[in-house]
């Protein structure tokens, strides 16, 4: 039947085979499209271009991971009616079975495996091979000598089981050791190895009407127009014969043998091209999978952070910073490993500056190796563009005595013609504050509490 236009090829214009349908939704063969995308730079659909050139877009670009098998399309196309065009055959049928039936074909003109260079019918092979293939040829494993297919069969029928006692290079005579060696098509005589030397060297005539006689009868068994007009059978001839059926019966069974081999194999290889369009499918699915889940753990983990920060975020102008491993820490800070830690950000009104702290455990500037420094920062924020500039709230210090005996409190108001008081530009601007807070020796005197179950309470207040 003629075909409808969708199950022709985008490229070639034949009928689809391993039918893959693109992103733009135009379908290829699976080569025809690797051909493509293997030859282009910039592979684009010539069926997006022939439509309408204005409406190309990402997905009118061809690529074989983004394409897939057209199972429906394929199926489709299996169902097809279709009839071989071979001269002189006559099947019909649909396309699922149409490659089988090409493998099969009596009409199909095949090469000779000899490689004689002749293309013949499938059915005439045997024929060619018997009869016209010079490349057809059996050496004799005695003699060396270079025969056709029916050459050797009469060779062997009657050169090596009556001559070969008469040739050199046939060393095994098919004889009796006191009889005559043409004891097998005729000859009576028997005697001494010197009487069958000389009974030999007279009797060649006689040994040669025999051999004549055993060839007539075998072409009358094998002619059939000898049989006809009466000729007797003898009986090696007809044991030969039953032989050859039963061979020919054997070799009549092997071939069908391959042949349902062969129509398994070309089951096994659809099937596998199938599951092999079923597994792309699936890959391009789990790759689309990993792309969303790794989206989502993106999400999740940005929710997570500012989960956290609304949990610790203070709106009100006052913030209570926990410092735990107060001793790890500190010794990060001397060791050079961390130097400094970052507070939580906080806001000195829900619509507020955005701020942080920052404290060096063993000091900064001034107050390196001898002093806690304790530092403001003023934070780029969500309303900064409504806040007035520069930053002027007093700003105080608190290190919390956890027995509520002696707090440090330390207290600055912003010098307005600092930077770091300024609408921020970047994240955040350069802390400013007191880098001589605490002496390190009253942080680690035993006789305070300002550092307890290795963790310590800084408060900050913003007027």
């Amino acid at each position: 039947d003629v075909p409808d236009q969708k199950y022709l090829c985008s490229n070639c214009n034949n009928i689809l085979k391993k039918a893959l349908q693109t992103l733009c939704g135009h379908r290829y063969c699976s080569a025809c499209l690797a051909w493509i995308v293997r030859n282009n730079k910039n592979p684009i659909c010539q069926k997006c271009k022939e439509e309408d050139p204005s409406t190309l877009s990402e997905g009118s670009l061809l690529a074989e991971e983004r394409a897939f098998g057209d199972a429906a399309i394929n199926k489709e196309i299996s169902e097809l009616k279709v009839h071989c065009v071979t001269l002189g055959c006559s099947w019909t049928g649909i396309m699922k079975n149409f490659e089988e039936h090409q493998s099969l074909c009596e009409y199909a003109l095949i090469p000779c495996h000899t490689g004689c260079g002749h293309m013949v019918m499938r059915k005439k092979l045997a024929d060619h091979l018997e009869n016209s293939c010079v490349n057809n040829v059996t050496m004799c494993p005695k003699c060396k000598r270079s025969l056709s297919s029916s050459e050797y069969q009469w060779y062997l029928i009657i050169f090596l089981a009556f001559f070969s006692p008469l040739q050199q290079n046939h060393s095994t005579p098919l004889i009796n050791k006191d009889g005559c060696r043409f004891s097998e098509v005729g000859c009576s005589f028997r005697g001494s190895k010197e009487k069958l030397k000389e009974h030999e060297k007279n009797a060649v005539g006689t040994h040669m009407l025999l051999l004549l006689q055993l060839i007539k009868e075998l072409k009358a068994t094998l002619c059939p127009a000898a049989r006809a007009a009466g000729s007797l059978v003898p009986q090696p001839a007809l044991s030969m014969k039953n032989k050859l059926h039963v061979f020919e019966n054997i070799v009549a069974v092997l071939n069908k043998e391959v042949e349902t081999s062969n129509l398994e194999i070309m089951a096994f290889r659809r099937q596998s091209e199938l599951d092999q369009n079923i597994i792309r499918g699936l890959e391009l699915k789990i790759a689309e999978l990993h792309r969303c889940l790794t989206q989502k753990d993106a999400g999740l983990s940005s929710l997570h952070k500012s989960l956290l920060f609304s949990e610790q975020a203070s709106y009100d102008g006052v913030f209570l910073w926990k410092i735990t491993d107060v001793g790890r820490k500190l010794q990060d800070s001397v060791t050079g490993r961390t130097v400094s830690l970052y507070s939580p950000a906080f806001y000195t009104a829900k619509y507020g500056y955005k701020v942080c702290l920052r404290i060096y455990l063993n000091g900064d500037g001034t107050g390196k190796g001898t002093h806690v420094s304790l530092f403001f920062v003023v934070m780029k924020g969500d309303y900064d563009a409504l806040l007035p500039w520069p930053f002027r709230h007093k700003v105080t210090f608190m290190l919390l005595d956890q027995n509520n005996r002696e707090h440090i409190i330390d207290a600055f108001r912003p010098d307005l013609t600092s930077a770091s008081f300024q609408r921020p530009v970047s994240d955040m601007n350069v802390a400013s504050g007191c880098p001589m807070f605490l002496p390190l020796s009253k942080l680690q005197s035993p006789k305070y509490a300002y550092v307890k179950e290795d963790t310590l309470f800084l408060k900050c207040i913003i007027e």
